[in-house]
């Protein structure tokens, strides 16, 4: 069964002959899922081999970045460009385009190292928001051991022009986030919280709001983590079985089951229409009757 219907609204995204398809396998933590939009190809990490892959259906899987200094979060911006949040080094860098060269974006916060850097979007001003968890300081699968100078997990906006701005620090764990249609609401989980809350982007890049939409409840393995939402504003969380789906409002809709435990996933393929799934040992497609929202 891939899909926990909880109500009916679920449907809208479920194809009849849905089936959950292994494009590649072989891997001990895949996270920073991401569809390069420009040239239609899949990116993705694998903390506990350093490594940072790329997916064609065409090609199949090569390397792009390894070391990766235990790369998590990547994203695409509107150049095409890759920019990652690497937990060994609590760096924020950008891949260029010819993928030799690295620019490191944000290390510091008011003279302090940054904790290590999660989860991260880049919306259509060219502004990077991140999350910064503990996780890269204090797993073993998925960091390096040291202690933390900042007193708080925060998330954070960087502008183009370098200005860091802490947006809220008042989390857990702050994880996956994702910017709402339209971009004038941000949505950020708590992983050791299992909720997700919603801020308002004000006119000069500042938060406000940050109450509690939904929580992820459940007692299979997963926890709050991956997030994103389709263009009709359904949003999507990771947590216990898979992938939760919720109405804009909060109300579950459902879960789409993974076969194994998945930290991330995104939306890909040349019209939007199918997830992929980063899961602990392989990545899973799905297609779907829904589209991710186009970022640019």
């Amino acid at each position: 069964m891939i899909f926990d219907v909880r109500k009916p609204e679920l449907e809208a995204i479920i194809l009849p002959d849905a089936e959950m398809e292994t494009i590649a396998e072989g891997y001990k933590l895949t996270e920073g899922i991401i569809w390069h939009h420009a040239d239609n190809y899949l990116v993705y990490s694998d903390m506990a081999h350093g490594k940072v892959y790329k997916w064609t259906q065409a090609e199949g899987v090569s390397v792009i970045k390894t070391p990766s200094n235990i790369t998590n979060g990547n994203f695409i911006d509107a150049e095409g460009r890759i920019v990652s949040c690497e937990h060994a080094t609590s760096r924020v860098t950008r891949m260029e385009p010819d993928g030799r060269y690295m620019t490191t974006l944000a290390t510091h916060f008011e003279g302090k190292e940054l904790n290590s850097p999660n989860d991260i979007i880049v919306d259509s001003k060219g502004r990077i928001w991140f999350t910064d968890p503990a996780y890269g300081r204090t797993s073993p699968a998925a960091g390096l051991a040291r202690p933390q100078e900042l007193d708080y997990q925060g998330v954070y906006r960087l502008d183009p022009d370098g200005t860091l701005t802490l947006l809220a620090k008042d989390f857990g764990q702050p994880n996956g986030l994702c910017l709402e249609p339209g971009e004038g609401t941000l949505l950020v989980n708590d992983t050791p919280r299992d909720h997700i809350r919603r801020f308002k982007v004000e006119a000069d890049g500042s938060l406000s709001g940050g109450e509690v939409i939904a929580e992820l409840k459940g007692d299979e393995p997963g926890k709050a983590d991956g997030l994103k939402v389709d263009e009709e504003g359904r949003i999507y969380c990771t947590g216990p079985g898979g992938v939760h789906v919720f109405a804009a409002s909060g109300e579950l809709l459902g879960v789409i089951r993974t076969p194994d435990q998945c930290r991330n996933f995104c939306f890909g393929g040349s019209d939007r229409s199918e997830l992929y799934f980063a899961t602990s040992s392989a990545i899973f497609r799905l297609k779907t009757k829904t589209r991710g929202v186009a970022f640019f």
